[in-house]
């Protein structure tokens, strides 16, 4: 596949079958990728156990070790087992062989069934009479290193689902559904349907994604977003089916139930990433393919050249051989499938949904960032910076207190940070009466016998009432301002809060020297205010969601390698339109079909991390790629007897210890990895 199109292929292939796991065709994939799993693990652990009389009985190690262990027919006993390994454990990379060359693209498969080929059958042939060393001992431990490769690919790609498939089992069976009357009711959580309300009690599980209607808790959401903190919920705030409900009950409206809900989603999100590989990955596959080439082509010149320098055909045959089996690596069949497994769970386990590698590999070659403000940059909730009571008789709390009762009525974002605040400070509001609108100025209403407004700068000016000195501090603040019976009491400055997290997270891609800036619809003075503050690179204002795919057009027709971060709705075009497209969201957005990557938190944090990580990760499977091909540069010249002369010459047992040595390095090589993402 042409992975240089990926993003647009996925996204149609998406489209057209977007609720894979929802059909019988989702479900059967599923159960063949489990079989397959299966199946790799049962012939592995097969092999391994006949393996374990192989080696005993091997002369090679024998002589390594300096023991012996020998008896009559004991090369008939290895010739069996060895049989056993080569055709059980070995029947899957032949098969390989055959689909790879029946579509003339020889690769990991027919690299692999020729080397178990030829030591297999040469050893067999040594058995039962030609002049030689058998290779049962190499031929069974590739075998069994291949197995393991193999399994633990297909491991980690199944992964991630796995774990939240799992997380899904432990759902509740049952949900407490308040009736219309005011009862509750138990009933299966199959029979919840969107907007029912449900009961949850301290402690209990939450069955399905909603939105709380009444109370408020801390849910532990970390199974789900890798947050590890429990998060404070109150009333309006979404809840995710499947998270752990703290200390208080809480009334919910159910909004997605089953197939609809957070966890099927991300469910069908990885198991559509499960389907492709990234080119790093077909990087290996080539580097097999190459290497299959290489291998027939230096076992035939090596057979050819020792005939003709005049020794024996046993001797030649042996070299021949030795070239063919040293010429395949395990450690190449293990170099991705390792990093991938790892940088698959740990990416799980931090809340990154990886839905085209591709895409998260080529994260080392970005040149700018492109972040979305309101709620990624900064809280994406108004949050009261100043407050400030004005005339004798009155304290700042008390006015904060007056506001709240009013604005309580409210469903504006400025409403929400005003009673917020003052729940923080554990103020009691009173209970006002007559609330109304007041069309392009405010609102208000009867509190204690008065009237109170509280007013938008320009609907104090259309009072003919001059500003207070003080007012306005900070370009980015937004003031309304309180008024008793028409005289002004007091003002409250609020902003939307940036995020603690977004200095350093900007730093830290600073250092890689990436460029950042941001594309907000909020106006010229927010945006300069928080580019300022944050010490961006530049920024757009005022800019409508479809308007950030042209910014990108026109960065990427400079040769900018461009990432952008956006809601993943109204965003959409512009994720598509990046070199990689990364959805942050909370809670129930993370679904996001066009991204490439889904951050299940919006943490700029994440995004640094993300970046970092996705570097990192191609750099250790590049690492492991060269290192398992460096073995074969210089081993498979020293078994062909280049040296010779030199009387340097790689015997098999050297061999096989350089190869098990090559092995080793790229495992621990992959598991460095796990360093270098931080929490």
């Amino acid at each position: 596949m042409d992975h240089s199109d990926h993003k647009h292929q996925q996204h149609d292939s998406h489209q057209k079958g977007k609720h894979a796991m929802k059909g019988a065709q989702g479900h059967d994939h599923s159960m063949h990728h489990m079989h397959m799993i299966k199946d790799f693990k049962r012939r592995f652990w097969v092999s391994l156990v006949i393996t374990l009389p192989i080696v005993v009985l091997s002369p090679m190690i024998q002589r390594l070790v300096g023991y012996e262990f020998r008896f009559e027919g004991d090369r008939y006993l290895q010739f069996a087992l060895s049989s056993l390994v080569f055709f059980y454990g070995g029947w899957p990379f032949l098969k390989g062989m055959v689909d790879e060359l029946k579509d003339r693209k020889p690769g990991m498969m027919t690299l692999i069934a020729l080397a178990i080929a030829v030591a297999y059958s040469y050893s067999s042939a040594v058995v039962f009479g030609l002049s030689g060393k058998i290779f049962f001992w190499e031929l069974v431990s590739l075998i069994d290193i291949m197995l393991l490769g193999h399994w633990i690919e297909m491991k980690s790609v199944m992964g991630a689902s796995n774990a939240l498939q799992e997380l899904a089992k432990m759902m509740p069976s049952e949900a407490r559904r308040i009736k219309e009357n005011g009862d509750a009711e138990d009933v299966p959580i199959a029979e919840l349907k969107s907007g029912d309300v449900i009961l949850v009690r301290p402690g209990e599980k939450i069955p399905a994604d909603g939105q709380i209607l009444e109370g408020s808790s801390h849910v532990n959401e970390s199974m789900l977003t890798g947050e590890s903190k429990p998060v404070a919920k109150q009333k309006d705030n979404e809840v995710i089916g499947g998270s752990v409900n703290g200390s208080g009950a809480l009334k919910i409206k159910v909004r997605h139930t089953g197939e609809d809900s957070y966890l099927s989603k991300v469910i069908g999100l990885v198991t559509e990433a499960q389907k492709t590989k990234s080119k790093t990955q077909n990087l290996a596959n080539k580097a097999a393919g190459w290497l299959f080439y290489i291998a027939l082509a230096a076992g035939i010149i090596t057979l050819v050249v020792w005939l003709s320098l005049g020794e024996d055909f046993n001797y030649a045959l042996e070299r021949m051989v030795t070239v063919m089996i040293i010429s395949c690596p395990h450690a190449l069949g293990l170099a991705v499938p390792l990093v991938v497994a790892i940088s698959t769970s740990v990416s799980a386990r931090h809340g990154l949904l990886i839905r085209n590698r591709t895409a998260f590999e080529n994260s080392r070659k970005l040149t700018v960032v492109i972040f979305d403000k309101t709620g990624t940059l900064t809280k994406g909730e108004f949050g009261v910076t100043r407050f400030k009571s004005i005339g004798a008789g009155m304290d700042d709390q008390e006015l904060l207190s007056i506001a709240a009762a009013v604005e309580n009525s409210s469903e504006h974002p400025i409403a929400a940070g005003i009673v917020r605040k003052s729940k923080e400070l554990a103020l009691k509001p009173g209970k006002p009466e007559n609330f109304q609108n007041i069309t392009g100025m405010g609102i208000q209403a009867k509190l204690n016998g008065k009237e109170i407004s509280i007013l938008s700068p320009g609907g104090l000016k259309q009072k003919g009432i001059a500003q207070p000195e003080g007012a306005f501090k900070s370009e980015d603040e937004t003031v309304v301002f309180v008024l008793s019976n028409g005289k002004l009491i007091g003002f409250i400055a609020l902003a939307d809060e940036i995020r603690e997290e977004s200095q350093e997270a900007i730093d830290t891609l600073k250092k890689q020297g990436i460029k950042i800036l941001m594309a907000t619809g909020d106006n010229e003075s927010v945006a300069k205010a928080v580019s300022n503050t944050l010490g961006l690179d530049g920024y757009y204002a005022e800019v409508m969601p479809e308007d950030k795919q042209q910014i990108i057009k026109d960065l990427q027709s400079k040769g900018e390698f461009v990432a952008m971060t956006g809601d993943g709705v109204n965003d959409a075009p512009a994720l598509a339109q990046a070199n990689v497209g990364i959805a942050v969201g909370s809670g129930t957005d993370v679904a996001a079909e066009t991204a490439d990557i889904i951050l299940v938190n919006s943490n700029p944090k994440d995004i640094a991390n993300l970046i970092l990580f996705g570097g990192a990760t191609y750099k250790k499977m590049m690492q492991n790629i060269w290192w398992a091909a460096g073995y074969n540069i210089v081993a498979v010249p020293l078994a062909a007897g280049v040296l010779a002369g030199a009387g340097i010459i790689l015997s098999p047992a050297i061999g096989a210890a350089l190869m098990s040595l090559s092995t080793v390095i790229v495992a621990l090589n992959a598991q460095l990895l796990k360093r270098q993402i931080k929490p």
